[in-house]
């Protein structure tokens, strides 16, 4: 009874005071690490061995993401599915995605404490320029690539519609006026060959060359529509990616956008793909993009690219807001490669599992961030809210004020006190306000801006001893009717 009057006393107060619950008190941070590779591609560690690194370095969620297929192909025309040289590397699907899935969850059951999520690195399209014989042949964009997350099925990766996967029933149907044609050919040629003479070696040659043709016809394509002779298509075969991503369940992310490493030499040809930030604000329905990777991004910069789509979808131009997470592109350890855990994306979860983690990532309930291991710096609260605190959001919601919302940051040290940090305030796109801080930390601020029927979006970044970059809060301004 008599705790029953303390817990009441103190919720008196708490009301009286002011003073709601905390952003702590709703949700715990879990750090999970996003773009591995293992052995089922071309990672250096099993997916045991890497799941076993990463929870020796203090993680207990782990993305794996290995190619689900690695190949290219050049075929002479006119029979290029026939006449062609083709090289492909280790991938989920040449090993089998089934056996891929089934592994992740041994490990699983092995190691209760882990939450492994399955997905891909995936390259939906690419197309040759040159030729082999008189000049360079060239592939482009066979580096602009997309991260899938989530699908827990086999089928799912046997029937992603890229280049040089599964046969499709889809490209059957569509091939089907050719096929009719083929066959047509066939029965006519196979007719033929029961005469005598010039007509019966005429019968025997269209009776071979209508078996080829039907071989090298679109039936037999993969199940992408697309091929890698006819140009650049644009944004289509990713679009058709993202959609399919979806439809199963899924979620997309564009992986590392402003690469420097896309143009080189690859054996006998040059692959070339440019940075392509623009594949942001040119696609619709994915999840997200790599915020921060083993590169210098400008693309969450103030006003660029991140800034418009976002600024899109206050606008009802897109129906999602793109969400920022940090990659790794990891293989392994060793000479010149990247240490495990210094890309984490911390999620806000109200329970540890799977479900709670795969739901901050689809609503962007989390902030990228890039740093030595342990992660030096967190960031404990990044919120918006009413000026009495009764409506407050975090990172990935959106609320509704009658006012002026008020901004809370409190980050946090890990071994790094006294560091002095930067705080970048971004309001729709612009610079609205930079702090600089001494670790650990805590800011109140008070934007005066209100717009009734508006739609806008805060976001900051900080830099210290490591990078964060938090994902937006967006507010809806409405009119005060007191």
């Amino acid at each position: 009874m008599h705790r029953y009057y303390f817990s009441l006393l103190i919720a008196v107060i708490l009301i009286i005071t002011g003073i709601g619950p905390s952003f702590a008190a709703d949700y715990q941070q879990i750090a999970g690490l996003m773009d591995t590779r293992t052995t089922f591609s071309d990672g250096k560690y099993s997916i045991e061995e890497l799941v076993l690194l990463a929870r020796q370095r203090g993680f207990n969620v782990l993305f794996i993401n290995d190619h689900d297929r690695m190949a290219m192909e050049y075929g002479l025309p006119p029979l290029r599915s026939i006449l062609k040289k083709s090289v492909e590397q280790n991938s989920i699907n040449k090993q089998g995605a089934g056996k891929f899935i089934q592994a992740i969850r041994e490990v699983e059951k092995k190691y209760p404490d882990m939450i492994i999520i399955p997905g891909s690195e995936t390259v939906p399209f690419y197309y040759w320029t040159g030729n082999p014989i008189t000049g360079v042949l060239t592939a482009h964009n066979h580096e602009k690539r997309l991260l899938t997350v989530g699908m827990e099925n086999a089928e799912d990766y046997e029937n992603l519609p890229i280049l040089h996967n599964s046969l499709s029933l889809k490209n059957i149907r569509n091939a089907i006026p050719e096929l009719i044609f083929f066959s047509a050919a066939f029965i006519v040629a196979l007719i033929m060959t029961f005469w005598k003479g010039l007509l019966r070696i005429t019968g025997i040659i269209a009776l071979i060359l209508s078996v080829i043709f039907t071989l090298n016809s679109s039936a037999f394509r993969s199940s992408s529509p697309f091929d890698p002779y006819h140009g650049d298509q644009k944004m289509a075969p990713y679009q058709l990616v993202i959609d399919y991503v979806n439809e199963k369940g899924g979620m997309t992310f564009w992986n590392y956008p402003e690469t420097k490493s896309g143009v080189r030499k690859l054996g006998p040809i040059q692959v070339s793909t440019l940075p392509y930030p623009a594949a942001l604000h040119e696609s619709r329905s994915y999840t997200g993009f790599a915020a921060l990777y083993g590169e210098n991004v400008t693309l969450t910069e103030p006003g660029n690219i991140w800034d418009m789509t976002l600024k899109e979808y206050c606008a009802g131009y897109r129906s999602h807001p793109p969400w920022g997470i940090a990659t790794a592109d990891f293989h392994g350890e060793g000479k010149g490669e990247e240490k495990l855990g210094t890309f984490p994306t911390v999620f806000f979860v109200r329970e540890k599992t799977k479900s709670a983690v795969l739901k901050a990532l689809r609503n962007g309930n989390m902030y990228a961030y890039q740093g030595e291991v342990p992660q030096a710096m967190k960031l404990d609260e990044f919120s918006l809210s009413s000026a009495d605190g009764q409506t407050r959001g975090n990172s990935g919601e959106t609320i509704a004020l009658t006012g002026s919302p008020k901004i809370k940051i409190a980050i946090s040290s890990a071994g790094a006190a006294q560091n002095t940090v930067k705080v970048r305030l971004i309001r729709a796109g612009a610079l609205i306000n930079v702090f600089e801080e001494k670790l650990p930390f805590q800011i109140e601020h008070t934007d005066q801006y209100y717009k009734p029927g508006e739609k806008i979006y805060y976001r900051i970044d900080v830099r210290g001893p490591g990078i964060i970059v938090s994902n937006p809060i967006f507010v809806s301004f409405r009119e005060d009717k007191k």
